[in-house]
């Protein structure tokens, strides 16, 4: 059978247009069709803007505390307008950085919106197009609450976070995951009066709780103040203000809160309206596309990839299974994708990061572990940098020393995890760690530091 296409990419986000690079690679003629902009959510929208939003704030915190330095800086101020439109300048260089990718590898880039019609067809508009593998890469949104649906000016989503016209006087935040601690952060360094309401009983739950201790901790200290254990039962909205009730989440007296922007930040849906998935017999289960351990869906020749198919939500793990779905597409024996040796990061000040299981993981799995912690305030490059905040916690079993988890909070920590991400997916144990030296001074020291004292000789506490 003759097909236009031997690939075609739904969706141009970091799993859509790096499965179809890496597709092309492999000799495939390769179509990705985008209906938005190129680098989807991530690039535009996510990962990227709010960085750059993040360090424009990192650099004010810097200049109001200058003189610890010994530097004068005089007046400081900020540029809200100017803050917003750096971040949509990198965005927009980023998005272009992408079609040139595309244009390098012979990749038809197609504008539109896609609609799958068969195991081999995609529509386009009026066209019909067809090939041998399709990739279904559509990404996923911010997910709305009963009550609480965008209106885009006072009840708003992680886009409009990102391009609000001036710094509200005070924000509810909605969720007390990344998004919700990295946006709180952000508006609490300018000024804003944020309250972050979180419906399980710490904020970024899916951490090691002494990490969630930690943070919280450190944004109260930061004058944000964390509602745990809440939940958000109704809102109404004035000329000015959002008024909320607020309760705990197990039931009990009521609490109102009022703010001028609530921003929710409750989790994501896929994607997967309009795609023709019914027809084909192709599964979703609870929002999200479902997949076997191929990335293929219950149709052999389409493949589903990235927030599409649920958690975990993020861009390197999209792009992690595009490069598998166009190497077993094109008949190669991918190595599987290491799910249980993912890394996340969370933007906020201080940073965390953190790579496999969480001490209560491992009770409740009945593993014997070894616990190693080390704070970074001791040593020399903290001192020398003015960061005190955070830790190095990590996880080695008992038996033969591999470790099971890392979780870091502090400076650079979100560089730092890669070198606990390799040491998890290759295996490497305890002994091995503390036995590679670590440059000094540097933060990475830490990581040594925390081994050695989870096998109980640590050299600097």
């Amino acid at each position: 059978m003759s097909f236009d296409y031997d690939v075609i990419v739904i969706g141009g986000g970091p799993g859509g247009y790096v499965a179809a690079i890496r597709a092309s690679q492999l000799g495939k003629k390769v179509a990705c069709i985008e209906k938005a902009e190129l680098g989807g959510i991530c690039l535009n929208w996510g990962c990227i803007p709010t960085k750059a939003l993040l360090r424009s704030v990192e650099v004010l915190e810097l200049c109001r505390k200058a003189d610890q330095f010994g530097v004068l800086v005089d007046n400081v101020r900020f540029d809200f307008d100017a803050m917003i439109k750096r971040s949509r300048g990198i965005s927009s260089k980023i998005n272009k950085g992408v079609g040139y990718l595309l244009r390098k590898n012979n990749i038809e880039n197609i504008v539109g919106t896609a609609s799958l019609a068969s195991p081999h067809q995609v529509t386009v508009g009026e066209k019909m197009l067809s090939a041998a593998h399709i990739i279904v890469a559509t990404g996923a949104r911010a997910r709305q609450l009963p009550g609480l649906e965008f209106d885009g000016k006072q009840i708003i989503d992680y886009r409009k976070a990102m391009t609000l016209e001036k710094v509200p006087k005070s924000m509810v935040v909605i969720g007390g995951g990344a998004i919700g601690v990295e946006f709180g952060s952000f508006y609490a360094a300018l000024g804003t009066e944020v309250t972050i309401v979180e419906y399980q009983d710490r904020i970024v739950p899916v951490e090691d709780d002494d990490i969630s201790a930690e943070l919280a901790k450190a944004l109260t200290k930061h004058g944000i103040k964390i509602l745990t254990g809440t939940k958000v039962t109704s809102a109404i909205k004035s000329s000015s203000n959002v008024l909320l009730t607020a309760e705990p989440a197990s039931g009990g007296a009521s609490t109102p809160l009022e703010a001028e922007i609530v921003l929710v930040a409750a989790g994501i849906s896929g994607n997967v309206e309009n795609l023709g998935l019914d027809s084909l017999g192709i599964g979703v289960e609870r929002g999200f596309i479902e997949t076997d351990e191929s990335l293929q869906t219950m149709v052999a020749s389409i493949y589903a990839i990235g927030d599409v198919t649920g958690p975990p939500a993020l861009a390197h793990v999209a792009s992690a299974e595009g490069v598998f779905a166009a190497e077993h597409l094109a008949g190669l024996a991918p190595s599987p994708i290491p799910y249980d040796s993912i890394p996340a990061c969370t933007y906020c000040h201080p940073e965390i990061a953190s790579v496999g299981m969480t001490e209560r993981e491992c009770v409740k799995q009945g593993i014997e572990f070894n616990v190693g912690k080390f704070p970074f305030k001791p040593l020399g490059k903290t001192m020398a940098a003015g960061e005190y905040p955070g830790f190095v916690k990590t996880l080695y079993r008992k038996d033969n020393g591999a470790l099971l988890g890392a979780h870091l909070i502090g400076p650079a920590v979100t560089d730092l995890i890669g070198e606990m991400t390799l040491a998890k997916t290759t295996e490497v144990n305890a002994q091995s760690l503390v036995y590679t030296v670590h440059a000094h001074p540097t933060f990475a020291e830490a990581l040594k530091e925390a081994t050695e004292d989870a096998l109980g000789h640590a050299i600097h506490l």
